[in-house]
Formats: structure tokens, C-alpha cells, sequence
């Protein structure tokens, strides 16, 4: 059994019952955030980028709740500095955690700290957990390699953008889920700032004509994979 709690914009709560994660903990400054920093009770924090919507309020959490950061290198290192346990990794390597398996991607898009500190590549990430497996795609634009994540594994539910101007809109994000071949998707990074908004439910009918499962997730809803 795996609970995937949907925190708005990127961020993602996973539970097994036994474990916690939290994906890109966008908290502090999300005017659609249901929670406050210190309801997160995670003692892992994946961070995909350190974009401030991304970035966000995770090294907070993670040093609250004596956790670890999971991140590529440099944002790894960036956030030891800053006082956190971490485990650094990079795109393509994998590691085998007491909640499950990870695996970082490869994400076209950006990373740099608040301070304009290069931090290394951006990153999607697979999580095996709970007998389920879940991608992430973090930032990203669309890209051919996303048929080969759907081939390595079978995604029980894919985490894509559709907000446009800064990752994949509606009409990408489509193929996306076609190279992917998820047995479900959620949508994601829509409708925080004014230049993201977009109609999910527009996503959703689309993905419903090539007979694709979609879920809209509510702010602060959470689902049984």
C-alpha cells in the first residue's frame, strides 16, 4: 500500500505506513498550500532543483524532523552546508533506501540556488515503494527519453507538469503520458502564479479520448495507489 498526498504545485507527500517522503516541499510563500512546514513529519526529503517553488521549504523539514536530503551533488552539498544530513546522488544512479529504490532522470529545465549558485542538473526522479512505483518528472520540457523510463519500469503514477512557460503545457504533457504509459497520471505545476494557469480538467478530457486514467487531485487530497 502506498498514500500519495497531493501538498499543490510539485509537492508530493508518500507514505507506506511505515515511511514518509515529501517531493519538492513548496510550503512557505504557495498560496495553495494546505499545510505549514512544520506539519510535514517526513524523515525523507527528495528535492528535484533548487528552484525556490522546489527547494522551498525542504532543508526546513528535513532538519526539524532529523531527516535526510536526497539530491543530485551539488544541491546535496548546498543544502550539508546548510546544516542537513544528505545523500548525494546524481542523474542515472539509483540507491536502495528503508522506504525503497530511487532513481534520479534526467529533467530539461534549470537549477540554481536563491543566491544564483549553480546546482547542478535538474532532475525527475522514480521511487519504488510500497510494492508501487511512481515518476516524478519535476521540471521539465517533453523529451524522447520518457519511453524508455515507461519501458525500464511499469509507473503506477506519473507526476507531470502542465503549467507551460516554464515546463511542458497541456498539449506535451499529452505525448508525455503516451511515452510513459502509466496506469494513472496526475497533473502538476499548474495554477500557483498567474503565468501557469491552465484548466486540468482540459487535461484530463484529453487524456480520456486516448483512454488514459487521469486524477485531478484537490489541495491537500490524498489517494491509495
Amino acid at each position: 500500500m502506498l498514500k500519495l498526498t497531493y501538498l499543490s504545485h510539485s509537492s508530493f507527500l508518500l507514505d507506506d505506513g511505515t515511511h514518509q517522503i515529501v517531493i519538492d516541499p513548496f510550503i512557505t510563500g504557495n498560496p495553495n498550500s494546505p499545510v505549514k512546514p512544520s506539519d510535514i513529519k517526513a524523515k525523507f526529503v527528495v528535492l528535484t532543483h533548487a528552484h525556490g517553488d522546489h527547494l522551498g521549504d525542504g532543508l526546513t523539514i528535513a532538519k526539524q524532523n532529523e531527516g535526510l536530503v536526497i539530491a543530485v551533488n551539488e544541491l546535496a552539498n548546498y543544502a550539508a552546508e546548510q546544516g542537513c544530513i544528505t545523500h548525494n546522488m546524481h542523474i542515472g544512479g539509483g540507491w536502495n533506501f528503508p522506504f525503497g529504490r530511487l532513481k534520479f532522470t534526467i529533467a530539461h529545465h534549470g537549477s540554481g540556488s536563491p543566491e544564483g549558485r549553480y546546482m547542478g542538473e535538474p532532475a525527475g526522479v522514480v521511487i519504488k515503494m510500497g510494492g508501487k512505483i511512481v515518476y516524478h518528472a519535476g521540471d521539465t520540457g517533453l523529451f524522447l527519453d520518457m519511453k524508455l523510463i515507461g519501458e525500464i519500469d511499469k509507473i503506477d503514477a506519473f507526476l507531470v507538469p502542465i503549467g507551460d512557460n516554464f515546463t511542458m503545457g497541456i498539449d506535451d504533457a499529452l505525448r508525455a503520458v503516451e511515452f510513459v504509459n502509466p496506469a494513472l497520471t496526475i497533473p502538476m505545476h499548474y495554477n500557483t502564479f498567474p503565468v501557469i494557469q491552465v484548466d486540468p480538467e482540459q487535461f484530463k478530457a484529453k487524456l480520456a479520448k486516448n483512454e488514459k486514467e487521469c486524477k485531478v487531485m484537490n489541495f491537500g487530497e490524498s489517494i491509495e495507489l
